[in-house]
């Protein structure tokens, strides 16, 4: 499902298209809704069909339901707009709101499922950025003096146990003080900091030299902010690293490590914390301060990533979403192209 817009699309010539439209009732509260699926129903894309059909139910259903006021609705158009206005190359405002909703996390758990004994995903967050520079393994991510050293040490390795090399994998935090290298203003993406893309060897192993991570506040100076305030929820982030794995036959994983004990633990404020993705740090000792040249004592956090195939993961997404469909009274469901529409043939 997509959409594209023809610049041949506009028609300024007063004269009248060439389509053939259902004919609308005389519309009100109670069939306005069925009206608009009517037109709506001639759309060729069964899946662009199907969630709109969806949508359009839910919205007019959440209006009825609430006796959504005039005033009420212009409100949320006008979040909206800002929302929109507070986007930027290097800030996702719509993201940050999509976090803060929980949606993000659910689009993800429910495009990205994962079998028992693998790495959940989690949240990617308004502040990735495609300007980190592939970096070799030991590399240091963090400029940042302040910062206490951490030595990261892990794998990634398939379900069955093999090693994957090879995998490319995208890393990045922030700074000692909470701050992501995109949020000063002098950031012009040709030194990034607290980020590096890096690669998996022969056995699966990649390492590198970064900052313990520290709890840091979500961008509040716009509408998400302002939202946030009114709800009267905080808008902090519990200590943690982000990491993204790509790799050819296996599916897209998007994750982070979250520090136990940290404050915000149980109140991320974009939802993104799950218990196996929690972890304690280590020290470095003797051995380890020599053969990765970091000083004896360091942080250190070891963790054993598992990534699942494409077609593990497309088999149990299809059957997660028929049990959904089942669930919901939607029995005569299909799957096209890896998602559910409607089976009318």
């Amino acid at each position: 499902m997509s959409f594209s817009v023809d610049p041949d699309a506009s028609n300024t010539t007063g004269s009248k298209p060439k389509v053939d439209v259902p004919i609308l009732k005389d519309l009100t509260i109670d069939n306005i809704t069925e009206n608009v699926h009517r037109i709506n129903s001639q759309a060729d894309d069964a899946r662009l069909k199907y969630v709109l059909e969806r949508l359009v139910s839910h919205m007019h259903d959440f209006a009825r339901e609430t006796r959504l006021s005039t005033k009420e609705w212009m409100a949320g158009i006008e979040f909206l707009t800002a929302v929109g206005k507070k986007c930027t190359d290097v800030r996702q405002e719509f993201i940050l709101l999509s976090d803060t909703l929980g949606l993000s996390l659910l689009v993800d758990s429910i495009d990205h499922p994962k079998p028992p004994a693998s790495t959940e995903g989690t949240v990617l967050g308004p502040y990735h950025t495609h300007d980190a520079q592939d970096k070799s393994a030991g590399t240091n991510i963090s400029a940042d003096p302040d910062g206490e050293p951490l030595l990261c040490l892990c794998t990634v390795k398939s379900t069955t146990g093999e090693p994957i090399p090879g995998a490319k994998i995208d890393v990045w935090e922030t700074d000692s003080k909470g701050v992501y290298d995109v949020q000063y203003e002098d950031y012009s993406g040709e030194k990034p900091d607290g980020r590096a893309v890096l690669r998996s060897d022969d056995q699966g192993v990649f390492w590198y030299k970064a900052i313990v991570p520290v709890p840091y506040r979500i961008p509040n100076d716009g509408p998400v902010g302002v939202m946030l305030e009114k709800l009267k929820r905080h808008p902090w982030r519990p200590s943690h690293m982000h990491f993204m794995f790509e790799k050819e036959g296996f599916d897209h994983l998007i994750t982070a490590l979250y520090l136990r004990g940290d404050p915000y633990e149980t109140s991320d404020a974009v939802f993104g914390v799950k218990e196996s993705l929690i972890v304690d740090l280590g020290t470095v000792n003797a051995e380890q301060a020599k053969k990765y040249d970091i000083k004896e004592g360091s942080k250190l956090l070891t963790y054993d990533f598992v990534l699942v195939t494409d077609e593990d993961t497309k088999k149990l997404r299809d059957a997660e979403a028929m049990k959904a469909m089942k669930a919901l009274g939607r029995d005569r469901m299909k799957i096209l192209e890896g998602l559910p529409v409607p089976d009318v043939d």
